[in-house]
């Protein structure tokens, strides 16, 4: 059979996703395999329709398609969401329909599910016929086990397209719900309490409800504003690493994104607005989300107070608003709302985006941070165990960073608490002990908080 797969990585034959691949292909000689670099070579597709049109073709005479692609900022690459949204604008979503399709990611399986399901819902939006997905850790091509079970997912591919399995589906539809925008006259501005206010969006059409919602929170707040689409960007990530020694972008100096984003760090508040395509924002949103990785596993914006303004559905997209609250908080800053245009009438969205711009000052004036969730704790441990690891040669900047900021934090490191739990394990070995201290883990659960209580401060 013929099996089309489609590259995600902008490093083209250098992908380490490839590799997992052509493990594929030499495990199955029988099939035919015709690998397209549609991230490499995305300003090619976007130029030449007859380009764009061979790929179409070559997806359309295949059996089966294999989406294969490294992760990027919680999601694919922009280069690999910019090819999606193509299909759309040109109308190729037939030679997608029907087709049996698998997903293959790599990375360290940090936030691998929410590009999975950006994926999974880009699929189930062109009625393609998702057997499975695969999620390897950049390195599991050299474990026996894991070739195996790389082995096992790729038969299932091809056992589902001879056999004609059936496929389940996991999104629905996304239901246009999206009505236009008016704002009213804006009377007076809000009290900036001395906060350093900018909009960052990637659009100021007027003609557009994104358009409409900036200018309205510009108006009321007197905020800076950073055109993205005005940004001289010389391309997307390339995936070099080069910044992982330095957290210096091999563009440099050549484009304006480093210069930007150090730019947009001396702001006490930072909203960003953007429109939904598909099930993201722009792909020209995320060209902008992936160059902020020169500060590579860094918070970016610490301390700061984060908002969004949203065209579009995002009340039907969890998976979005989940990547949106979990850059927040890696970044260790405020995500003080997230507002979209989804109200019944403009007077809704009116008075929503003056408390949304109320709650940003007030939050920034206090300099509250709300606790991290587990998307925050959890992230975070999985970059401080690698960076600690494997990662450290490639991630020095990481690695010093971590170290001068204490992230290191691994708790058998905490001698006195491994100590006193030696303690009391070895005494719960006397029955009468264990019996007295079950009886009693309640209340020596809350011992500690209420000693707080009591204190009079």
């Amino acid at each position: 059979m013929k099996i089309t797969i489609l590259n995600g990585s902008p490093k083209g034959d250098l992908s380490v996703t490839l590799q997992y691949v052509k493990y594929i292909e030499k495990k199955f000689p029988q099939h035919e395999f015709t690998t397209v670099h549609v991230a490499s070579t995305i300003k090619k597709l976007e130029k030449q329709t007859e380009a764009f049109d061979e790929v179409i073709e070559t997806v359309a005479k295949s059996d089966g398609v294999i989406w294969a692609f490294p992760l990027y900022v919680f999601l694919v690459h922009a280069n690999y969401k910019r090819f999606i949204e193509l299909i759309g604008e040109r109308g190729a979503q037939e030679a997608f329909k029907d087709k049996y399709t698998a997903l293959l990611a790599t990375s360290i399986h940090f936030f691998d599910h929410t590009a999975l399901n950006y994926m999974q819902g880009t699929c189930d939006d062109l009625h393609m016929r998702v057997t499975d997905y695969f999620s390897a850790d950049m390195d599991d091509l050299m474990k026996a086990n894991e070739r195996a079970r790389l082995l096992t997912f790729a038969d299932h591919l091809f056992t589902s397209i001879t056999e004609k399995r059936l496929t389940l589906r996991v999104y629905q539809p996304i239901v246009p719900t999206i009505r236009d925008y008016t704002p009213a006259h804006i009377e007076s501005s809000l009290d900036d309490q001395g906060q350093r206010i900018v909009i960052v969006a990637d659009t100021l059409d007027l003609e557009q409800n994104l358009g409409r919602m900036v200018e309205r929170f510009r108006k009321l707040t007197q905020a800076d504003v950073i055109d993205i689409s005005a940004l001289d960007i010389k391309g997307g990530c390339t995936g070099c690493i080069k910044c992982g020694f330095d957290n210096h972008c091999m563009y440099g100096d050549h484009d304006e994104m480093e210069r930007t984003y150090r730019r947009i760090a001396e702001y006490d508040i930072i909203v960003f607005a953007g429109a939904i395509r598909d099930r993201y924002l722009s792909a020209q949103w995320k060209t902008f989300v992936d160059r902020r990785f020169f500060k590579t596993h860094q918070p970016q914006f610490p301390g700061k107070q984060l908002g969004y303004l949203i065209s579009g559905p995002l009340g039907q997209l969890d998976n979005l608003r989940e990547i949106l609250l979990a850059s927040a908080q890696l970044d260790r800053a405020n995500l003080a709302g997230i507002l979209t245009d989804e109200y019944e009438t403009s007077t809704e969205i009116d008075q929503q985006i003056e408390a949304f711009a109320g709650n940003l000052i007030d939050c920034s004036s206090k300099h509250y941070i709300r606790p991290q969730t587990f998307l925050g704790l959890g992230g975070m441990k999985i970059f401080r165990d690698d960076v600690w690891g494997r990662l450290r040669f490639v991630f020095q900047a990481d690695h010093r960073y971590y170290k001068k900021q204490g992230l290191y934090d691994f708790p058998q490191k905490e001698y006195r608490i491994r100590a006193k739990s030696l303690f009391l394990i070895l005494l719960t070995k006397i029955p009468v002990v264990k019996k007295s201290i079950q009886k009693d883990l309640k209340i020596h659960m809350i011992g500690a908080h209420q000693k707080v209580l009591r204190d009079k401060e």
